[in-house]
């Protein structure tokens, strides 16, 4: 199949649209896949900030109905965008994998009539796609994980399997977005071995602080280089390391309604009270986050723990690092020494560009959920079984399409 994935995180950057060309089984280790095309479209800023204040929980309903639509245009061009990158036409695509923006994500329970309801939100019309391109549309990746008791997150523990499982090496995959995650991939372990969680904040932090301590001359801070000027405040560090969700054991997820706005603000008053300069408050936030994730890895990969057998101690020998945090040099080496003495690598390594990850994965659950197979990881969400992820939305007036789908399923069924 050649399915293009569309992915766009909680660093609100840019939409990635990935052309990946699959044939074989993810879980017996017949997969074969190569990327055809690769494209990252940034976000307008009008859009990027519209898409910004619909993540506040005071956003009304009718800015995210409208955004929702917008969005679907958005993610349209993407995808045009990467097809004609290929030197092909979306007659050529078997199906788009859209896993669209969260605004929203709801891991723990929250009241509704007197019962507790979790849940996700990810926005970018599937239908709209869909007229845009002719193409049939898989989308609301998460929606049926949550509805057999997972937290829909993560899901690209089950795309870190595929790509990076050994049966000679325990490998963690970590992935530093908006948010960081780690797969823990066992030697010779099975789809059921994977442990996969959300660290805590990753890009998320500094990228908010660098835009508001350079008045948005930079929105990231770029190769680490101002955080490398600076000097770490341990009794800062100290505190937010203290977060009472670093000490909160699997399964577990997480996103910007807790480490975004009102966390930054936090951040940045304490930096203020002690006086740290730029360079200073923003190599204390590189450090929280390469802290956090390897006290995840002490915690819950390598230490004794009571919710899984395979935390025994064993050692981690490589760490796979992907995400943009990939290009952020201070933070890549801090983690090298926090994380020694496994050997911190990035995916290249493995042919897989670092950017372009997170789309190849959603476009791998795609190509699950048109073979009938499920796709979540139940021992990294929670859920109490395997889900087929994903809703299909046909295109409208394209029979050919509906038709091969038609048999797809029937065959498949």
């Amino acid at each position: 199949m050649l399915i293009v994935g569309l992915m766009s995180g909680t660093s609100v950057d840019g939409i990635d649209a990935a052309l990946v060309e699959l044939s074989g089984m993810p879980r017996d280790g017949t997969l074969r896949w190569s990327v055809r095309a690769y494209v990252c479209v940034p976000w307008e800023l009008e859009l990027r900030q519209a898409i910004l204040s619909a993540c506040a929980p005071d956003t009304g309903v009718q800015h995210i109905t409208a955004l929702n639509y917008r969005l679907g245009e958005s993610f349209a061009e993407a995808a045009q965008k990467v097809v004609e990158l290929a030197g092909l036409t979306f007659s050529d695509i078997d199906a788009i994998a859209s896993h669209g923006q969260t605004v929203w994500h709801q891991p723990t329970p929250y009241d509704i009539a007197g019962v507790g309801v979790t849940g996700t939100m990810q926005i970018g019309e599937p239908a709209v796609i869909a007229a845009r391109t002719g193409c049939l549309v898989i989308s609301d990746f998460r929606a049926a994980d949550i509805a057999v008791g997972g937290q829909g997150a993560p899901l690209v523990p089950f795309a870190d399997y595929a790509l990076f499982h050994s049966p000679d090496e325990t490998r963690a995959v970590q992935n530093i977005g908006g948010i960081a995650n780690v797969t823990l991939l066992p030697a010779g372990g099975t789809l059921g071995d994977v442990i996969a969680f959300d660290t805590g904040p990753g890009n998320m932090l500094i990228d908010a602080l660098t835009a508001r301590l350079t008045d948005g001359t930079q929105t990231f801070d770029r190769n680490g280089a101002l955080a490398a000027a600076g000097r770490i405040d341990q009794k800062i560090l100290s505190d937010f390391l203290d977060d009472p969700y670093f000490r909160l054991p699997p399964p577990k997820s997480t996103g910007r309604e807790q480490f975004g706005t009102a966390y930054a603000d936090r951040f940045l008053t304490a930096a203020r009270s002690a006086n740290l300069s730029v360079a200073d408050t923003l190599a204390t936030a590189t450090a929280l986050t390469a802290g956090s994730i390897a006290s995840a890895y002490q915690n819950f990969l390598l230490a004794p723990s009571s919710f899984s057998s395979l935390t025994s101690g064993g050692a981690i020998q490589t760490v796979i690092l992907g995400g943009g945090g990939v290009w952020n040099k201070t933070l890549v080496e801090m983690l090298a020494v926090r994380l020694a003495p496994a050997r911190v690598t990035d995916h290249q390594e493995f042919g897989i560009d670092s950017d372009a990850k997170e789309a190849v994965a959603f476009a791998l659950l795609a190509y699950e959920t048109l073979h009938g197979r499920p796709s979540n990881v139940p021992s990294a969400t929670g859920a109490n079984s395997p889900a087929i992820l994903g809703k299909i939305t046909l295109p409208p007036r394209n029979t050919q399409k509906m038709g091969e789908l038609r048999i797809r399923l029937d065959n498949r069924l």
